[in-house]
């Protein structure tokens, strides 16, 4: 439950402060007209989301069991590619992220309600997809008959909501660099699960051998059913019985990927600032960000 929280938590926290930079914008430059339209791409772009979610959920289950594993063990490896770029991409240009959106919205002011619309659906858009896909190969992953997953996902998601919505009001301050730096860090750990699922998945769909060559078997100390198992496998994707591939595959994307995310290489130095200003354009809130 806290690796779906921790989902829902990081990726709906990059699309509010996406929002929030877009209309404190307007708001702070008088185009209160231009709100209607931000808000219309934005609906369009979470309802879009949303739908792609119940495709994968609900189309996925007219399928065979191989088919069902062969979908399952493609896209959680599809997911775990995005959200390793997603979370490279924010390491790297995040703190441009204002300036960048500010630039895309001056463009589209020009150009009128459409374009407006269109820059708002984008905006969003892609973090809504990528976290459908990613929610969805996780909760597949770490299912285990219970709502705990999705439930996890929601309270993400809502804390996000919440937190983008003290940003825009100044009452809350947080040094963003440091926690998408080790929220992205973790979710690089969970995502290192999900590959290591997939894999299996695609073991099972008998698209790749060696279902039966197990790494180790440590059942009879860690069992699944046990409220200890269920633990690591809500949280890390853990399996007492992997496969030898399956373990080969969680080793080599989780140590590279977590020493290059952790590399200062590549990293120019120096903070900037995301300053949302409230309603008003008076007392604007700052947060670090990397």
């Amino acid at each position: 439950m806290f690796s779906n929280y921790l989902i829902g938590l990081r990726e709906g926290l990059e699309a509010s402060l996406v929002v929030c930079i877009l209309i404190a914008y307007l708001v702070k430059t008088g185009r209160r007209d231009a709100l209607r339209p931000i808000w219309t791409g934005i609906g369009i772009a979470v309802a879009i989301a949303m739908g792609f979610g119940c495709v994968l959920e609900f189309g996925s289950q007219e399928l065979t069991f191989a088919a069902q594993e062969a979908l399952g063990g493609s896209l959680s490896v599809l997911a775990v590619g995005l959200v390793t770029w997603m979370v490279f991409w924010m390491r790297r240009t995040a703190r441009h992220l204002k300036s960048e959106l500010h630039g895309k919205l001056d463009q589209a002011l020009a150009m009128g309600t459409g374009a407006l619309v269109v820059t708002a659906f984008l905006a969003v858009g892609r973090e809504g997809l990528e976290t459908a896909l990613f929610v969805w190969a996780s909760v597949h992953a770490a299912s285990d008959g219970t709502p705990r997953p999705l439930v996890g996902v929601a309270l993400g998601l809502a804390t996000a909501v919440l937190l983008g919505w003290l940003f825009y009001r100044g009452a809350l301050k947080i040094n963003l660099s440091k926690f998408f730096t080790w929220t992205g860090a973790m979710l690089v750990v969970v995502a290192a699960g999900v590959l290591a699922y997939g894999f299996h998945d695609l073991q099972e769909a008998d698209w790749l051998p060696g279902l039966t060559n197990l790494a180790f078997d440590i059942s009879g100390t860690i069992p699944p059913d046990s409220w200890y198992g269920t633990l690591l496998k809500g949280v890390l994707n853990f399996q007492p019985d992997p496969t030898v591939l399956q373990v080969t595959v969680w080793l080599l994307y989780l140590v590279p990927t977590l020493a290059l995310f952790f590399a200062p290489v590549g990293f120019a130095s120096g903070k900037g600032k995301v300053t949302v200003p409230d309603e008003q354009g008076s007392r604007p809130s700052q947060a670090s960000q990397a």
